[in-house]
C-alpha cells in the first residue's frame, strides 16, 4: 500500500512511522524546571547525529492541547538537559516514569528514580544508566503544531566503569549495558542481544566493469 502523509491525520502518521521505523533507542530525559522540580521522562524519537561537535537530537511531541510537555519547557527555559540510556534492568522504573503526571510532581519520586549530581548541568544524571550525556542545547526547531525538536551538544559523557572494556582504545562492552530499544506498537520494547557482524567490503570496480560488458 502506498499512504500519502498529508493525507493522513496526525495519529495515523505516528502509528505508521513507529511502526517501521525499528528498532529506536531510548533517551530517558531528566531536566530541572524553573520551580526545581526534576522531570524524567523516556522519548524514543531520538539518536545521535554527530560528533563534531557531538549532537543528539530529540523529538518531544506535544501534549493533546498543543502545549509543550515538561521536558520541552525544560529544556527551552534552562538549554540543559541528560539523556540516559535504558537498560533491561531500568525498564519497569523508565515506563513507571512515562506517566502523566501533574507539572509539580517530580517522576523521580514518583517512580523512585536514583539520581547522581552532573558535573556541568543542572539535571541530574540517573545513577543506574549505563550511559549518561550531559547536553546543553544548540538548536530548537519548531517544525510543525505537534512537535519540538531539540538539538543538543554533548558536553560530558558518563560510562559506568564495567561497561569499559579497554580505557585506552574507548572499547566499550555494549551488550553488557542490556539496553533496550523501541517497537512497534503500544509498550513494544526490544532487547539488544540478538546481533550479527558484517565486514564493510571494499569497493570494486570489476562489478561495474563486469556488468558494462
Amino acid at each position: 500500500m502506498k499512504f500519502v502523509m498529508s493525507d493522513l491525520p496526525p495519529r495515523h502518521r505516528y502509528k505508521l512511522l513507529v511502526s517501521t521505523v525499528t528498532p529506536r533507542p531510548i533517551a530517558w530525559v531528566t531536566t530541572r524546571g524553573r520551580n526545581g522540580v526534576v522531570n524524567a521522562a523516556p522519548y524514543s524519537f531520538f539518536n545521535a547525529m554527530g560528533d563534531d561537535p557531538p549532537l543528539l537530537v530529540l523529538g518531544l511531541l506535544k501534549d493533546g492541547t498543543g502545549a509543550n510537555k515538561d521536558t520541552a519547557t525544560n529544556i527551552i527555559e534552562a538549554g540543559e538537559f541528560v539523556v540516559n540510556l535504558v537498560s533491561e534492568h531500568d525498564a519497569e522504573t523508565m515506563n513507571l516514569s512515562c506517566v502523566d503526571a501533574p507539572r509539580d510532581v517530580s517522576e523521580i519520586d514518583y517512580a523512585g528514580i536514583a539520581t547522581t549530581p552532573a558535573e556541568r548541568v543542572s539535571p541530574p544524571l540517573i545513577a543506574t544508566a549505563p550511559v549518561s550525556f550531559e547536553c546543553v542545547k544548540r538548536e530548537l526547531l519548531e517544525i510543525g503544531p505537534r512537535q519540538v525538536i531539540a538539538v543538543g551538544e554533548v558536553l560530558v559523557t558518563h560510562i559506568r566503569d564495567e561497561f569499559i572494556a579497554d580505557p585506552e582504545k574507548l572499547h566499550v562492552d555494549t551488550a553488557a549495558m542490556k539496553l533496550i530499544g523501541r517497537m512497534h506498537g503500544t509498550g513494544t520494547y526490544l532487547r539488544n542481544t540478538d546481533t550479527f557482524t558484517m565486514t564493510r567490503p571494499a569497493y570494486d570496480p570489476a562489478r561495474i566493469d563486469g556488468e558494462a560488458r
